[in-house]
């Protein structure tokens, strides 16, 4: 406890400067110090403050299905490509070639969200404003949506959404390296969503006192709203449905993950009714080799067990094995409080007419 103490004390001041940075950095383009990038689209920002997964790319899949099949637009998504070989260039996956592409050139979180994609593109590297730039013209969008976004402010965004996993424990809210904040919490002021994710797997108290915690922090009209994952099937490789939900129960599987929340996953498993007798977990973004897959078959051999995974694990795993006794969880997004609020702040800024 007194070495804890101590060493709060310590980071301290760091965390002040750090804070610090981020607030002065996001005045220098508040008061055009700093000139951000302008384009004659909507630009919709999904991002967060906290470092560690909140459920961006299952929210933006969810949107670029909203936007295609209810809006009829054509979406681009702008994406760093995380861990891929084309992060510091450019590259771009149009909709209907996600069998062309590699993940480990564009990352596997681009290739998850091109999966999705009937029209438009995702356009993968960290100058975002540069690579949309680039390739604007050979994809016309209608509207771009801006992953991990909420930082990159050298960008004009039209909509702000801010997510957090409601499973994150609330004393580790405060800015790195005290805590899991990026930034302070002082820059909810620039968001026009807020959106908690996870939030069946916590009590209302907990949900509550988040929501108390943010309160002060963003602005009066900010939208709320909840949501959930609920999963949907089982698909091979091929993305092609091999069982439904409910088929899981009673089943022995080997849970394998690299993502940053595989907890969830498990327990998404457990509430379907399947027996996990194995859990095998790498690091977010991991990159599988065919010893460590073979080894994970052959668990599931000697245990008479399906191997299952996540559809962001298996766009990596299908470069390696096809084998059919590995399938991946389908999820989606189902709010439980806020969506029309939040789809008709969309709307607005999308300029389709509203309810």
């Amino acid at each position: 406890m007194k070495v804890k103490l101590v060493s709060n004390l310590l980071l301290k001041p760091v965390s002040k400067l750090w804070e610090s940075v981020y607030r002065i950095r996001r005045s220098f383009y508040e008061y055009g110090i700093k000139k951000k990038e302008y384009f004659k689209v909507p630009i919709i920002s999904v991002g967060n403050v906290t470092f560690g997964g909140t459920g961006k790319t299952p929210l933006i899949i969810w949107l670029v299905n909203k936007l295609e099949d209810d809006y009829k637009m054509t979406p681009v998504v702008l994406t760093r490509g995380y861990k891929g070989s084309l992060e510091n260039k450019s590259g771009i996956i149009k909709g209907g070639q996600r069998f062309r592409s590699n993940p480990q050139e564009f990352g596997d979180e681009p290739m998850l969200i091109s999966q999705r994609l009937k029209s438009g593109a995702v356009i993968v590297g960290k100058r975002r404003a540069q690579n949309l730039k680039k390739y604007f013209h050979e994809v016309l969008p209608d509207v771009v949506l801006l992953d991990d976004g909420f930082q990159h402010i050298q960008l004009y965004r039209s909509y702000n959404i801010v997510l957090f996993d409601a499973l994150l424990p609330l004393d580790r809210y405060k800015t790195a390296p005290l805590g899991y904040l990026r930034e302070g919490l002082t820059s909810l002021r620039h968001a026009d969503a807020i959106l908690i994710s996870r939030s069946d797997q916590v009590d209302e108290e907990k949900l509550e006192a988040l929501l108390a915690l943010l309160r002060p922090y963003h602005r009066p009209d900010t939208v709320i709203g909840k949501f959930k994952y609920i999963p949907t099937g089982l698909y091979d490789c091929y993305y092609n449905k091999k069982m439904e939900v409910d088929q899981l129960k009673g089943r022995k599987v080997v849970a394998l993950s690299a993502i940053a929340s595989p907890e969830a996953f498990y327990k998404m498993l457990e509430n379907a009714g399947a027996e996990i007798v194995d859990k095998i977990d790498y690091p977010d973004h991991h990159f599988f080799s065919d010893e460590e897959l073979n080894s994970i078959l052959l668990s599931a051999t000697k245990n008479d067990a399906l191997v299952m995974t996540s559809e962001k694990d298996m766009v990596k795993i299908r470069r390696v094995s096809q084998d059919p006794r590995i399938l991946y969880l389908n999820i989606s997004v189902d709010f439980l409080s806020g969506e029309q609020e939040f789809l008709s702040g969309i709307k607005k800024v999308i300029n389709l007419d509203y309810q």
